[in-house]
């Protein structure tokens, strides 16, 4: 049986928008929200898609953040 995650509700204003950011600030959430929602995923496939989601995230980030 799969398992109801609860995401945040889109702002219903307009003018409530949330502020731009830069696409490493984007992938630094994504990797927090794929933290926060590991460990409610039941499913092994979805846990296993979870995981490569992650490293993948987790990859670029690093190498966008890390000296050259």
């Amino acid at each position: 049986m799969g398992q109801v995650l609860q995401f945040r509700l889109p702002l219903a204003d307009a003018s409530e928008a949330l502020p731009d950011i830069d696409l490493i600030t984007a992938v630094d959430v994504a990797l927090r929200d794929l933290a926060d929602i590991a460990p409610h995923v039941a499913l092994a496939s979805a846990r296993a898609q979870l995981a490569a989601c992650r490293e993948m995230l987790q990859a670029c980030f690093d190498a966008a953040v890390e000296p050259h």
